[in-house]
């Protein structure tokens, strides 16, 4: 029991991170973040053990955004991200600088289809084998491979562009 829930809590910085690229909106994240665990915990008499449990867990985690994101129309946010204000008053211009490339990045990440968007996600940010990502996404290891050549293709053109 502690061991599960040990596991858990050392794949919380990749599960937010994931949620963060599914939701686009950190407090979104941090909410699917929280379900994700909740729901794991729950259910954790399904997991078996000796099976990938940062894979099982990004299944639910996939699943349940697909949920909410079925039950709501999401409006277009009007006001700058809260993180956009972090950097006021501070002397580091290359904090500053850091913080503008990533945000680049963030917005690039944001602008790619759903499909490319969690592809990229789960092989290059996340660092999940081809086949675990295709088998959570439940999509043949040839989709997954074109849509993050798709995505990469992207990224790369929105980056250069900005």
């Amino acid at each position: 029991m502690q061991g599960f829930e040990g596991e858990l809590l050392s794949l919380l910085p990749r599960l937010r991170r994931f949620a963060r690229a599914l939701a686009r909106d950190a407090a979104d994240a941090d909410d699917l973040t929280q379900l994700a665990l909740e729901r794991a915990l729950k259910a954790r008499r399904q997991w078996a053990p000796g099976t990938r449990l940062d894979a099982w867990t990004m299944r639910i985690m996939r699943n349940l955004w697909i949920d909410e994101a079925r039950s709501r129309s999401r409006r277009a946010q009007t006001f700058a991200p809260e993180e956009a204000g972090t950097l006021v008053g501070s002397d580091a211009h290359r904090d500053i600088e850091r913080a503008a490339e990533m945000h680049d990045v963030d917005r690039a990440m944001n602008a790619l289809p759903d499909e490319q968007r969690e592809a990229v996600a789960l092989v290059l940010v996340e660092g999940l084998a081809y086949r675990e990502a295709a088998e959570l996404l439940d999509i043949p290891i040839g989709t997954l491979t074109s849509r993050l050549t798709r995505g990469r293709q992207a990224l790369a053109q929105m980056l250069e562009a900005a």
